[in-house]
């Protein structure tokens, strides 16, 4: 069976040419790679964890007073079997809480991008978050840089659309199974929306990938982090890199009956920026694909839609 390759980052500074080729090859197949290498702390991984374990540990009660409806879960808590994966008949088996990139209150994209709020139960989940957003946004700007010269594009094309970013970590609770007859999948078949998804970690396997038809399960080793295209990414790159359906499963041995967390990071572009295919990507072979341009921001609400957060 193929595997998702896992690539050293530090290679892009020692061995470039021949990175830069290997992990636009793996984009270009699998729409994943598993980058490894990249220097983020475990101390900064673990602490995070524990922050949000600790979290979701608390009573619903509290949990909720960080809920705030008619937001689309932007920023604090979201329940349980609200987000439902587009066209499917079950609502994610999942709760989580979303923490968003820091701006000036005056910036001409506050209206989108509010505060980000944080449980005063749990002093050390706004240290170790937020430093885990910062962390995994500069390794998405670095992981950017490849693909940018794997499109015979400049090294930081993606740096000006990226630098003030509707980015979003999402800490993730999955409960155990604990009854029979549940759906089998926590989290549905689904793609991403944004540029690329970067997830550091996760406490149980489950995770799955689409490719040739069958279901690839995508586990790392050692400190690697999964990191995988999105259906912007997708559209700027007019399906050079594909965005690939993936999924969260129950584990068919015990591990079903224990909770799984997950931390990812969706790298959005900032908010004005209009997704039209680069002239890079289009050729006789592969013509543009999207005729009307859209912004990133418009494009995000039209996604949320269907995945019923707003």
């Amino acid at each position: 069976m193929k595997n998702v390759p896992t690539l050293d980052i530090r290679r892009y500074d020692t061995d470039r040419p021949a990175f830069v080729a290997e992990i636009g090859a793996a984009y270009r197949e699998f729409g994943f790679c598993c980058i490894s290498g990249h220097g983020i702390a475990r101390e900064l991984i673990d602490g995070s964890y524990e922050a949000f374990r600790r979290f979701f540990a608390l009573p619903d009660a509290i949990k909720m007073k960080y809920h705030v409806p008619g937001s689309g879960g932007a920023r604090g808590y979201t329940p349980f079997k609200v987000e439902t994966a587009k066209d499917s008949q079950f609502a994610d088996l999942k709760e989580f809480w979303h923490i968003g990139r820091e701006i000036p209150r005056d910036s001409k994209f506050a209206a989108l991008m509010p505060p980000n709020l944080w449980p005063g139960e749990v002093p050390a989940f706004q240290h170790y978050g937020y430093g885990l957003y910062q962390a995994l946004d500069q390794l998405g700007t670095r992981v950017l840089r490849a693909l940018a010269l794997h499109l015979d594009l400049p090294e930081n094309f993606f740096e000006d659309k990226t630098d003030q970013g509707n980015s979003i970590l999402r800490p993730i609770h999955y409960p155990p199974i604990t009854a029979d007859g549940v759906p089998n999948v926590r989290a549905g078949a689904h793609e991403d929306i944004n540029f690329i998804t970067l997830l550091v970690g996760a406490s149980a396997e489950g995770l799955e990938v689409r490719s040739d038809g069958n279901w690839l399960p995508i586990t790392t080793e050692g400190d690697a982090i999964v990191v995988n295209i999105g259906d912007m990414l997708q559209r700027l790159s007019n399906h050079v890199y594909p965005s690939t359906t993936h999924r969260v499963v129950n584990p068919q041995n015990e591990n079903a009956r224990k909770p799984r967390y997950s931390v990812p990071f969706f790298l959005h572009p900032n908010p004005d920026v209009v997704l039209d295919p680069v002239p890079e990507c289009i050729t006789p072979d592969n013509p543009c694909r999207y005729p009307t341009s859209i912004t990133s921001h418009d494009y995000l609400l039209q996604r949320l839609r269907e995945i019923k957060l707003i």
